[in-house]
């Protein structure tokens, strides 16, 4: 907004409100004046016209015109300076008699139609009135009581004309006169004004001008003259002000060449310690690669001796020994796997720190995944005497996509933690479901334990690095002091979050919680046994959190339980003869309880058909021992609904194997498949031609745009890095120059980070798949771009041969499923591991070995081209190289080899330099070696099974 001057104001002040209070009491006065002269005329008229009403009322009524002629010629006479013309009309709107013989007597004439007014009317005109009244007969016989009666006694009325010139000149020179004297005051106001003006206004600008000429620093301006009143006061501090300013200026400027000299010298001392901090730095980014290099020196000179003493030690387990012999080997071995253990953790917090942990999202099952879990940390708690339990909440989802080795990751360390504190009592395990959409759900685990606890200092500092509870619980129970910390920033990764609650001597409960998507399809489908429907069932379990997580169970197959938490219990609920078709009997294995328990089979058998024990212990002789003494089956705890299904109908053929393979019935589609690995190409081929009816492959862009060209697909499989035309050109190109601009094209991808799938996405993919390519993902892609009535029909077709398929085709097909599913063989090595590989294989030995094979030979030539692009600092050739690696290691079971080549290829994709991958390439190269040295070993034992496979 303008800002107004100090003379705008002044006029704004002065002249303004001066001619808008003229002029308003003009206007004021004016228009009270212009009233009142029409009023004065209004009623000057009505005096004249009322008596001449009254007086012609004889006249009209004797009809004496002459008379009534010389009356109105009177009164116009007398008022001949206002009145134009008077006339009286008869009662029949005809003129009587008229004042004025040339007047216009139509002007003044009531209108046709119009009645004759009762009382005096007024018409007012811009240059004359018309006033009209009527003439009544008074004496007439009619009694006037109503309008009715005085319009019969209404003989005529009398009309005037009134001219306003008169007063219409007074009341313009009234008009005039107000507002000239209003102007003669504005007039006056802005004469005074613009003197002030000149007396105030001018001098104020010249002290402006001059204190803008003080701020552009010339300070020895002044402000000259005399002035009046204040103005001369605020002259002489202006000019005082300037005086002080240049005094001030002076000295500052003495003060300024002192803090420039000083500044100088302080400019000096930072140069010298930025120079040292230079130094300091560089120091300390060569300190940080020493440990990052002595970190993967210490994997490779730690991990390389243990997987040789754990791998030997595993293979001398494999002969002859004595007991003796063997307990001290399964010391060696359990040492060693706990010492690569700690260094796994050290390794884990090293790279959750540096941000380069990645969360997968694949298909998985939740409860399969818990009890494995669980089944793992068993040993250990049946070794302390522990009840370890596992209770999984029904109306959980089985069927959910996420990273389950990251999830078993979090519950080992809580579950183990808890085992290894816990001396005696119970570990008990909760999963549970915090909230679920359609699309996603909040799973939370708690685990509950009867151990030491921890103090409130200990609590403060549980989730520290490298630190434990206190000093003493370290030499007690030894571990790196990552567990938790790994498990925090794991479950953080996962958005969600973890805590605990413990009180010292009294135990400690901690949970976690973590989101997954909902799997749209099951990667299995397993049915709940329906033999059991209806069964009764004796179930002995003293254990509060084992008897509630069982029942569930029971329950949920809709068997009669009676459960028992005593053996009074058991002897009452065996009385009057009582007969049960199952007995489960939950017991303690100490040698007096074991003696207790083998009697209580013997008394059960007379009343139980099927007794089965479950015990805190996997040990063999002793489960036949139990079995002799009249058990069906004995199980190791903690029980969990696939080992009671088993013990309960061991003849029962695996179920979710068997639906699986209904479900892979070939769906009646096309789908090309677009790879430049040979390898890679050789398996998704395979994979989907168990799924789909006819597949077609091509190794570049180039190739798959001839293709579709000539034949339409329903769906296409596209790999991103290829020779000739790379996939995301050859899309756009499908989309626009082929009839194949409405098929589904998902991208796959051996590594993409988050922002490069939306990317994909952005660029006009369907969707995307990441290496290794999951059948149950594979699945779950056909389920989405394909007929889904197609797929409901043969879930149903599955139902059908379920229930039509024979006992004994069931059991050829269960040995099959056990022969290919079930292969014991290097699955602990990350060097090299077999299930992992057939896996990844598609459960088909022949294909995974081949697979495996390629790979290794393929490991000499890839390692020396890694090797010549490392030399020549050539990044581009590089990137292709470990992307072509990372693609062929999610084809095959070499763990290690493949984690760290993604990790690379995942720290290349975000801008690192080599330099700052050396130590991921010396890891890199270990890997390498690792595995072409296990290789021939490892080849050995999978002929050898496969051998027996063939046999059997």
């Amino acid at each position: 907004m303008h800002k107004l001057s100090l003379k705008d104001w002044v006029i704004l002040v002065t002249v303004v409100p001066t001619i808008i209070i003229g002029l308003a009491i003009a206007g004021y006065f004016s228009y009270n004046r212009y009233v009142e002269l029409d009023n004065y005329l209004i009623e000057r008229s009505t005096s004249i016209i009322e008596p001449l009403a009254i007086v012609s009322t004889e006249a009209i009524v004797n009809k004496d015109r002459e008379k009534l002629r010389a009356l109105i010629g009177f009164a116009h006479r007398s008022q001949s300076s206002i009145i134009k013309s008077i006339t009286v009309f008869t009662k029949d709107n005809q003129v009587f008699v008229t004042s004025a013989y040339h007047g216009d007597t139509e002007l003044m004439r009531i209108q046709p139609g119009e009645q004759i007014p009762l009382t005096t009317q007024t018409n007012i005109n811009d240059d004359y009135m018309i006033f009209r009244a009527p003439i009544i007969n008074e004496k007439s016989d009619a009694t006037i009581i109503s309008s009715n009666s005085v319009t019969q006694a209404t003989v005529g009325y009398i009309a005037m004309q009134i001219d306003r010139n008169k007063v219409k000149f007074d009341q313009q020179n009234q008009i005039l006169m107000a507002f000239s004297i209003a102007l003669l005051g504005a007039l006056i106001s802005s004469i005074f004004s613009f003197r002030l003006i000149t007396n105030v206004t001018r001098p104020v600008s010249s002290m402006v001008q001059a204190v803008d000429r003080i701020r552009e620093g010339k300070l020895d301006s002044r402000v000259s003259g005399q002035l009046i009143g204040e103005l001369n006061f605020l002259k002489n501090g202006v000019n005082a002000m300037a005086q002080s300013l240049g005094d001030y200026q002076d000295e500052m400027q003495r003060s300024i060449d002192q803090a420039t000299l000083d500044l100088r010298e302080s400019l000096e001392q930072f140069e010298i310690q930025n120079v040292e901090l230079d130094i300091a730095k560089r120091k300390a980014q060569e300190a940080n690669k020493v440990k990052s290099e002595f970190l993967a020196n210490m994997s490779h000179e730690l991990r390389t001796p243990l997987n040789g003493v754990i791998g030997f030690t595993r293979q001398v387990l494999k002969t002859p020994l004595t007991d003796t012999q063997r307990d001290y080997l399964q010391t060696i071995e359990r040492s060693a796997g706990n010492l690569l253990a700690i260094i796994n953790d050290i390794l884990d917090f090293s790279k959750l720190d540096a941000g380069k942990m990645i969360i997968e999202k694949l298909p998985f099952s939740i409860r399969e995944t818990v009890e494995e879990t669980i089944t793992l940390l068993a040993p250990s708690a049946h070794k302390k005497n522990i009840e370890l339990s596992l209770r999984v909440a029904r109306q959980l989802p089985d069927f959910l996509i996420g990273d389950a080795m990251r999830i078993k990751q979090v519950l080992i360390n809580l579950a183990g933690n808890a085992i290894k504190f816990t001396d005696k009592g119970s570990v008990n395990i909760d999963i549970d479901c915090e909230r679920i959409d359609r699309h996603a759900a909040i799973l939370k685990v708690t685990v509950n334990d009867t151990g030491i606890g921890m103090n409130n200092e200990q609590q403060a500092s549980i989730f520290e690095a490298f630190g434990q509870a206190d000093k003493s619980v370290t030499r007690l129970y030894g571990g790196t002091g990552l567990g938790l910390v790994i498990s925090q920033r794991l479950v953080s990764e996962m958005n969600g979050d973890i805590g605990f609650i413990s009180d010292e001597k009294s135990g400690s409960t901690f949970w976690f919680t973590f989101q997954c998507e909902i799997n749209p399809i099951p990667h299995d489908i397993s049915i709940e046994p329906t033999n059991l429907q209806g069964k009764n069932i004796l179930y002995f379990e003293p254990h509060t959190h084992s008897r509630i997580s069982v029942n569930e169970i029971l329950e949920n197959w809709q068997m009669q339980v009676t459960s028992a938490v005593s053996l009074e219990q058991v002897s009452n609920a065996l009385v009057n003869g009582q007969h049960y078709e199952f007995a489960l009997i939950s017991h303690d294995i100490t040698p007096t309880a074991l003696n207790e328990l083998k009697k209580l089979l013997r008394s059960l058998n007379k009343q139980v058909s099927n007794i089965h024990v479950a015990i805190n212990s996997n040990s063999p002789n002793l489960q036949e021992a139990l079995i002799a003494a009249g058990a069906r089956s004995c199980l190791s705890k903690p029980l969990t609904a696939d080992k009671l299904a088993k013990a309960f109908e061991p003849q029962q053929f695996n179920f979710a194997d068997s639906l699986n393979n209904v479900l892979t019935t070939k769906v009646p589609i096309k789908v090309l498949a677009v790879d430049d690995n040979e390898a890679n190409l050789k398996l998704i081929h395979a994979l989907l031609s168990e799924q789909v009816e006819e597949v077609l492959t091509a190794t570049n862009g180039q190739q798959a745009l001839d293709i579709c060209q000539n034949e339409k697909f329903a769906l296409i499989f596209m790999d991103i890095q290829m020779p000739v035309m790379d996939g995301i050109s050859a899309l756009k190109h499908i989309k626009t120059h082929t009839f194949n601009h409405d098929t589904p094209i998902i991208a796959v991808t051996a590594h993409a980070l988050s922002e490069e799938k939306d990317k994909l996405l952005n660029d006009g993919f369907d969707s995307y798949m990441t290496k290794p390519i999951d059948e149950s993902m594979l699945r779950h892609i056909i389920y989405e771009y394909c007929d889904l009535e197609l797929l409901s029909n043969q879930v149903s077709n599955a139902n059908a041969y379920l229930n039509n398929t024979s006992d004994s085709t069931k059991k050829e097909e269960q040995l099959s499923c056990d022969q290919n599913y079930y292969i014991e063989l290097l699955n602990d090595s990350t060097v090299i591991n077999w299930p992992l590989a057939l896996k990844r294989g598609g459960n088909r030995p022949t294909l995974a070995k081949d697979m495996l094979g390629g790979l290794i030979e393929s490991l000499p030539d890839t390692k020396l081209s890694i090797s010549e692009a490392l030399t020549s600092q050539d990044l581009g050739q590089l990137k292709a190289l470990i992307h072509k690696l990372n693609g062929a290691c999610c084809y095959t079971g070499v763990p290690d080899l493949s984690h760290i080549t993604h990790v690379i290829e995942t720290e290349l994709k975000k801008e690192n330099t080599i330099d700052d991958l050396e130590p991921e390439f010396f890891e890199f190269f270990e890997h390498i070696e690792q595995v072409l040295n296990f290789s021939d070993t490892a080849f050995q034992e999978i002929d050898h099974l496969l051998v027996k496979l063939q046999e059997s």
